[in-house]
């Protein structure tokens, strides 16, 4: 009977570990938008990139004050605009050793 309910916890714990984060970014959008986009999306992340490096290899000890504070709110714009177009699923550190546990205990 233990073994059971270990095995239920264990399940439940794994489908809510997986399935929230794989849930909190899923957007709507229309087919026309899915075909076309990664090519575009592609180039725009590529572009994103490049500018990375630029504000990484600048010298920044010639900046004023509201220079670096712009640079720093871009840099922050770029990043969020990287996230919010590569959706990625995130498993905890808990999740993995749940699922390897349960893996065990099955096979």
């Amino acid at each position: 009977m233990r073994t059971n309910q270990v095995f239920r916890v264990t399940a439940v714990a794994i489908l809510l570990a997986v399935s929230i984060p794989a849930l909190s970014n899923t957007k709507t959008t229309d087919p026309i938008t899915t075909t076309t986009a990664p090519i575009t999306e592609d180039a725009r992340a590529h572009q994103l990139l490049q500018r990375l490096e630029e504000i990484k290899t600048m010298d920044k000890s010639t900046l004023t004050r509201e220079d670096k504070k712009a640079l720093r709110k871009e840099v922050k714009a770029i990043r969020k605009d990287m996230q919010e177009h590569h959706h990625y699923v995130y498993i905890s550190i808990g999740a993995a050793i749940i699922i390897i546990l349960l893996l065990i205990l099955i096979l």
